[in-house]
C-alpha cells in the first residue's frame, strides 16, 4: 500500500458499562487514529438507534436525551478507513427512582382481625420494601408476615396499633408511605333506635326484629321469646348479622322476645315486643267509570280492619298523591266515617282522566286499590293546516285528526284571517259541510290577491275543540278587479273645473299589482264617453279642467278599475256639475274702529252674486311698519259681517284687508283700510293716599296721575271696595282726586284706586285695609288720620282738599 497508511485504531472509548437515570442525557464517545482518517459509525446491536439520538464532534460522540429504559441495551461503534476496520461494544444500563403504584391507607380492625397491607413501587432496579412500627424496623415473628411488599399480621390485638411505614428503595433512592392501625376494643352496645320496640304486623307478613349491637370482638347472639331460648326451623332464623326474621305471622308468633350480644368485654341486651293483627281489606267504587267534561263524580273507598287499629286513608291520581289545597277546587275528600272516605270531583276537564287510587294505612300495613276514569270531551286541536293548491279565489287544504277525546268527530269547520278580517272568519267550502271523516276541503268565495292563514277547528257531541296551529301564510292568485269604487261625487272646485271624487277601493279588492281607476265622463245628452287613466292606487279624485265649460254644467260621471290582468267593471253612472268657482267680488264698506290698547273691530258689506258663493270671510291685518305678506289672518265661517280683533298691541297702526272665500278658493281682497290702538293705561298708580274714618264713612284722597308720552290721559278715577275674603268689587267712579265711601256691613274692607284711560284702567294703588263699625258715631275728636306716605307736603294739600267737603 501508500506509505504510511494504516488500519484505525481506537484510542479512546466509552466504559463497558453506562449507567443513566431516566430522563437525563447521555453521551458515549469513540475516537480512533488510522490513516486515511477513519469515519465512525454507531448502532445498537440488537435494535434500532433510538430515533431522537444525535451525532456530534464528526461522528466520535452519540448523544441520547430524555433517555428511557427502552434505550438501554448493547451499543457499537466502527471505526473504519481503506486499510480495515476497528469495533468497540459496551452496555447503557437505564435505571429509574422507586414511584409507588399502591399506597397504604389508614385502618382499624376489631380486635382478633386479620391485618393486609400491600405496598407497591416501580423502579430499576426493582425496589425492595422493608417496613418500620413507630420508626422502629418490623421483623417477622409468629403472628407477623412480610412477602414483596405485604405485611400480615394474623388475629390483630391492642398491641398492634400503631404507625407504620413502609419503605421501597433500590441503589439509587427509598420512598415512604405510612399509614395508621387502630385497634377497637369494646364491650356490646346497642343505638337508641334498637331499643324498646314493638313491632305490629297482620298475618302472613314476614318480621324482622334488628338486633345490630355495636362491639369489638364481634358478639355472639342469642335469642329468647319469654324465658325460652329461641329454635331457629323454617319460619324463625338468626340472620348473618344477628336480626331475627320470622316468616307468615301468625298469632302464636305474638310476645315479647330478647336479644342478647356477648363477647369478651361484656354484654347487653333488648327486648321487642310482636303483635299480629288482622290483614286490612279494602274496596273502592265505582270500578270504571265514563263521563263527560263538566260532569261529577263521587269515588268511594271502604275500609275492613282490624278493630284495635286506626285507618288513615290517602287519594293519588296516576300515581301521584293529590294535594287538596293545591289544584283548584275540582277536588274534595269528604270523611264519610271512621272506615270509610269519598272523593268528590266536581266540574271534570280532560286532564283529570286516568287512574284514581285510594290507599289506606294502617300502623300494620298498607293496602290500594285504583279505578279508571275515563272522560270525553269537545276534540282536540287537528294537525296543522297544508296547503295543497291555490288559485285566484279558492286554496285546497288538508290537516290530519286530532285526538277526538272518546266522542267520534262529527265535522270540520275552516277558518281564514287576512291582513283586512278581523281576526278569523269562517269560509265558504266546498263540499259546504266537512264531515268528521274528512281531512282535505277547499276554501272558496276567497279574495284575488290576498294573503290568508288557514286553520281547523273540530266540534263533535260534546262541544267544539281548539283550533289547529295555522297555515303558512299564502298569497291568493292575481284576477282582473271586479269591485269599482262606491260613492263618485262631486266636490267643489275653481271655475271650469269638473272636480270627482270617490271611495278608493281597498287593497283587499285590488286583485293584483298594477292597480288604477279609469275615469269616464260626458256632458248631460252628449255620446261619446272621455276617458283618464289614475295610475295610484289611493287615489281619491280627478280634476278636468276645460276653459270652455261654464260653470255648474251638468256631465255623466262613471269610474272603473284596472290592474295588470285587465280592466274591471264601472261604477253606476251619477250626474255632477262642474264647479261654480270661487268668489269674484270684493267686500266693500270696510270700516275699522280702535275700541281699546288691544281690540279693534272690523265690519264690512258683501255683494250677492249667484257664482262663487262665499262659506265665510277671511280679514288680513299687518303692523304698519310690516310686509302685507307678514299679516295674521282671522276666519269667519257663514255670512257674518264683522269681527272683533283681540291681542293687539297697544299705541299701533294696523292695515286690513277682507275678501271672501268657499270651497275652490279665495275672492279678490278689499282695499286696505287701517286703525290704530289705544295709547296703554296709565302704569303708575295714584300716589300718597290718604282717609279719614268715621265710622262707616271713610273720605279719601290721593295725588293725581301723570301719565308717559306713550300712555293715554287720565280721564277720571275708580275706587274698589270689596269685604275681605270676597271677589267682587263694588265701584265708585269720580273726575276729582278724593272720594267718600260708605261702608255698609261690619267687618275689614280692601279698598284701591285706579285711574281709568280710554286705553282701559291703569294700575291700582297699594290695598289699604279699613275695620267697619256699624252703629255708633264716631266724632270728629276720635277721628285719626292715615297716611300711606312719607310726605309731609301731600299732608297738609290733602287735609285742605278734604276737610271742607266733609258734611257729617
Amino acid at each position: 500500500g501508500v506509505m504510511g497508511e494504516y488500519e484505525p485504531k481506537i484510542e479512546v472509548h466509552f466504559p463497558y458499562t453506562v449507567t443513566a437515570a431516566r430522563g437525563t442525557t447521555v453521551r458515549m464517545e469513540c475516537f480512533a487514529l488510522g490513516n486515511p482518517v477513519p469515519t465512525i459509525s454507531w448502532r445498537k446491536v440488537n435494535g434500532h438507534n433510538p430515533s431522537k439520538a444525535r451525532l456530534r464532534k464528526s461522528q466520535a460522540v452519540l448523544e441520547i436525551p430524555n433517555v428511557q429504559l427502552e434505550d438501554s441495551g448493547i451499543y457499537e461503534c466502527k471505526a473504519e478507513n481503506s486499510r480495515g476496520r476497528n469495533v468497540f461494544r459496551g452496555q447503557l444500563q437505564v435505571y429509574t427512582y422507586p414511584h409507588w403504584m399502591e399506597k397504604l391507607n389508614d385502618t382499624q380492625l376489631d380486635s382478633g382481625d386479620q391485618l393486609r397491607w400491600e405496598c407497591k413501587a416501580t423502579g430499576k432496579p426493582r425496589p425492595t420494601y422493608r417496613w418500620l412500627k413507630n420508626g422502629v424496623p418490623l421483623w417477622p415473628q409468629s403472628r407477623i408476615e412480610m412477602i414483596n411488599g405485604v405485611l400480615m399480621i394474623h388475629s390483630v390485638n391492642v398491641s398492634d396499633a400503631g404507625m407504620y411505614q413502609c419503605l421501597a428503595e433500590n441503589k439509587y433512592g427509598t420512598i415512604y408511605a405510612s399509614a395508621e392501625l387502630k385497634i377497637l376494643a369494646s364491650a356490646p352496645t346497642f343505638p337508641l333506635n334498637q331499643m324498646k320496640k314493638t313491632i305490629i304486623v297482620t298475618k302472613g307478613q314476614e318480621v324482622v326484629i334488628e338486633c345490630k349491637p355495636q362491639a369489638s370482638p364481634k358478639p355472639t347472639i342469642t335469642w329468647k321469646k319469654g324465658d325460652k331460648v329461641l329454635r331457629e326451623n323454617k319460619r324463625i332464623t338468626i340472620l348473618p348479622h344477628g336480626s331475627l326474621r320470622i316468616l307468615n305471622a301468625s298469632k302464636s308468633d305474638e310476645g315479647r322476645y330478647l336479644c342478647q350480644g356477648v363477647n369478651v368485654f361484656g354484654s347487653a341486651e333488648i327486648v321487642a315486643s310482636v303483635s299480629v293483627k288482622e290483614p286490612t281489606r279494602i274496596e273502592l267504587t265505582p270500578k270504571k267509570i265514563e263521563l263527560t267534561v263538566g260532569e261529577s263524580i263521587v269515588l268511594s273507598c271502604k275500609a275492613l280492619h282490624d278493630s284495635t287499629l286506626d285507618v288513615t286513608f290517602y287519594w293519588t291520581h296516576n300515581g301521584q298523591r293529590i294535594d287538596f289545597e293545591k289544584e283548584g277546587g275540582h277536588f274534595e275528600s269528604i270523611k264519610a266515617q271512621a272506615s270509610s272516605a269519598d272523593l268528590m270531583i266536581r266540574n271534570i276537564l280532560l286532564m283529570h282522566a286516568g287512574r284514581y287510587g285510594c290507599r289506606v294505612q294502617t300502623a300494620a300495613d298498607t293496602v290500594s286499590d285504583e279505578t279508571e276514569l275515563l272522560v270525553r270531551g269537545p276534540p282536540g286541536p287537528p294537525g296543522v293546516v297544508i296547503v295543497e293548491e291555490i288559485t285566484d279565489t279558492t286554496a285546497t287544504l288538508s290537516w290530519s285528526p286530532g285526538a277526538d277525546n272518546h266522542s267520534p268527530i262529527s265535522l270540520y269547520n275552516l277558518q281564514a284571517r287576512s291582513p283586512f278580517s278581523l281576526g278569523w272568519q269562517t269560509v265558504k267550502t266546498v263540499p259546504d259541510l266537512i264531515s268528521g271523516d274528512m281531512e282535505s276541503a277547499m276554501a272558496v268565495e276567497l279574495n284575488p290577491w290576498v294573503e290568508y292563514e288557514f286553520r281547523v277547528v273540530a266540534t263533535n257531541k260534546i262541544g267544539t275543540g281548539d283550533p289547529s296551529a295555522p297555515s303558512r301564510v299564502i298569497r291568493t292568485n292575481e284576477a282582473v278587479p271586479k269591485t269599482p269604487p262606491a260613492n263618485v261625487s262631486g266636490r267643489s272646485g275653481r271655475r271650469h273645473e269638473l272636480v270627482i271624487a270617490w271611495e278608493p277601493v281597498s287593497e283587499e279588492f285590488q286583485s293584483g299589482e298594477g292597480f288604477g281607476y279609469i275615469v269616464a265622463f260626458r256632458p248631460n245628452g252628449t255620446r261619446g264617453w272621455k276617458e283618464k287613466m289614475v295610475t295610484s292606487s289611493d287615489a281619491s279624485k280627478f280634476i278636468y279642467r276645460d276653459e270652455s265649460v261654464p260653470p255648474l254644467t251638468p256631465f255623466e260621471v262613471k269610474v272603473g278599475v284596472y290592474n295588470n290582468k285587465g280592466d274591471g267593471p264601472f261604477s253606476p253612472i251619477v250626474v255632477i256639475c262642474s264647479a261654480e268657482g270661487e268668489p269674484t267680488a270684493a267686500p266693500i264698506d270696510v270700516k275699522a274702529t280702535s275700541l281699546s290698547v288691544s281690540e279693534i273691530l272690523v265690519a264690512w258689506k258683501h255683494i250677492k252674486e249667484s257664482l262663487g258663493r262665499p262659506q265665510g270671510f277671511e280679514v288680513d291685518y299687518w303692523k304698519d311698519m310690516q310686509q302685507e305678506e307678514a299679516a295674521e289672518k282671522v276666519k269667519t265661517e257663514g255670512n257674518e259681517s264683522s269681527i272683533l280683533l283681540t291681542g293687539l298691541e297697544g299705541n299701533t297702526l294696523y292695515h286690513l284687508t277682507v275678501r271672501a272665500y268657499n270651497a275652490a278658493g279665495y275672492g279678490p281682497p278689499s282695499t286696505a283700510v287701517h286703525a290704530a290702538t289705544k295709547k296703554s293705561p296709565p302704569s303708575q298708580p295714584p300716589g300718597n293716599i290718604m282717609w279719614i274714618q268715621d265710622g262707616s264713612h271713610v273720605s279719601l284722597g290721593w295725588e293725581p296721575v301723570r301719565p308717559l308720552a306713550n300712555e293715554s290721559d287720565v280721564m277720571g278715577y275708580k275706587v274698589l271696595f270689596r269685604q275681605e275674603g270676597q271677589s267682587n268689587s263694588q265701584v265708585i267712579e269720580t273726575q276729582k282726586t278724593s272720594a267718600v265711601v260708605l261702608l255698609p256691613d261690619v267687618g275689614v274692607y280692601i279698598i284701591e284706586v285706579c285711574a281709568v284711560s280710554e286705553g282701559g284702567d291703569g294700575t291700582a294703588s297699594p290695598q289699604i285695609r279699613v275695620p267697619s263699625f256699624s252703629g255708633g258715631k264716631v266724632t270728629s275728636a276720635q277721628s285719626t288720620l292715615h297716611v300711606l306716605s312719607t310726605s309731609s307736603s301731600s299732608v297738609t294739600l290733602l287735609l285742605a282738599l278734604m276737610v271742607p267737603s266733609t258734611s257729617w
